[in-house]
């Protein structure tokens, strides 16, 4: 006998104000346990020394996590200048200091503007990127010479693309505050340390704060302590406080093209069945069933030779019963 799920089916993506201290992993337990979900994943962890936005996809949205995985991304970050850290960020040892030198706003943008655009990058040694089957962190804390680090760090370099960096303030003399938009697989960590390393002095991540995520920015984040507040008013079968704050599915994918089918032909989809269209070809087009006033995301779809296909679908049951009248 099959064993009977403990949680619900809950579908939709919470946009979660990660707090400092806590690791992406923690959060989306957390999340996931409030809302009682029989499914839960993120899109992208956060360094448990960073906060900020962290989408968090429960259900069937879980299958649109890796389209914001490898989406754009932006943050906000201090570097603080004159320090180099073992991490990369204020929570690792000072292993080398220097003189912060005297520098014009236009001095400083002058440095900025030669890390926009590809840059090339050797990811942390205290990052989640795997060697040898082992999270780069574990490596790291197990003692090796910084000269083995790195070696092993190097293996993984790559390019990655700077979209945006811009000088919000400079809160003193050795801090600068920035607003960067990245592509995927940016460290924000690397970025303080190489243009520290342009200035002269070196430098580390004192503050991290994601506040966009490909179509998500922090607009309508919510805390912790606020999906706590909302979960106390729910019972055992009932959660619509809690799921009033869940952004539909859809929203995961809002720039692709609209196709709506008859809820006949969305049976027929279902089952696996293509259709026949006049529509142009689309690589990727968000599917629905429509009836009577009403409409369901079946899922996402390719239009190719006249022939709307299925690519990922969501299980989810259709229920589409004609409006009352």
């Amino acid at each position: 006998m099959a064993k009977r799920k403990k949680g619900r089916d809950v579908h939709g993506v919470v946009l979660l104000n990660k707090p400092l201290g806590l690791s992406s992993n923690q959060a989306l337990q957390t999340v996931k346990r409030l809302f009682k979900a029989n499914k839960a994943g993120h899109t992208g962890a956060l360094d448990p020394e960073a906060s900020g936005l962290l989408p968090l996809c429960l259900g069937e949205a879980t299958k649109f996590s890796q389209l914001l995985l490898e989406s754009d991304k932006t943050y906000e970050t201090t570097a603080y200048l004159g320090e180099v850290r073992s991490t990369g960020d204020r929570e690792g040892e000072v292993i080398r200091s220097a003189d912060v030198p005297e520098l014009t706003d236009e001095q400083v943008l002058e440095v900025l503007e030669q890390f926009k655009g590809d840059v090339e990058q050797v990811p942390p040694m205290f990052s989640a990127l795997k060697f040898d089957g082992k999270p780069l962190y574990e490596l790291a804390r197990k003692g090796m010479t910084e000269e083995e680090a790195k070696a092993i760090a190097d293996r993984k370099r790559r390019v990655i693309q700077i979209l945006k960096l811009e000088l919000d303030g400079r809160p003193s003399d050795v801090e600068l505050n920035l607003t960067v938009k990245c592509s995927k697989g940016t460290y924000i960590r690397t970025l303080v340390e190489d243009i520290g390393e342009h200035i002269g002095c070196g430098a580390h991540v004192s503050r991290l704060h994601r506040i966009q995520t490909g179509p998500y920015d922090g607009a309508n984040m919510i805390t912790l302590e606020q999906l706590e507040q909302l979960a106390e008013q729910c019972s055992d079968d009932e959660f619509s406080a809690l799921d009033a704050v869940l952004q539909p599915i859809e929203s995961a994918i809002p720039d692709w093209q609209v196709v709506e089918i008859s809820l006949e032909e969305g049976v027929k989809v279902r089952l696996g069945q293509s259709l026949a269209t006049s529509l142009p070809d689309a690589e990727s087009v968000q599917l629905w069933a429509s009836e009577s006033g009403q409409r369901q995301l079946l899922g996402v779809a390719k239009i190719f030779k006249g022939r709307i296909r299925p690519v990922r679908l969501l299980n989810i049951p259709l229920n589409l019963a004609p409006a009352s009248a």
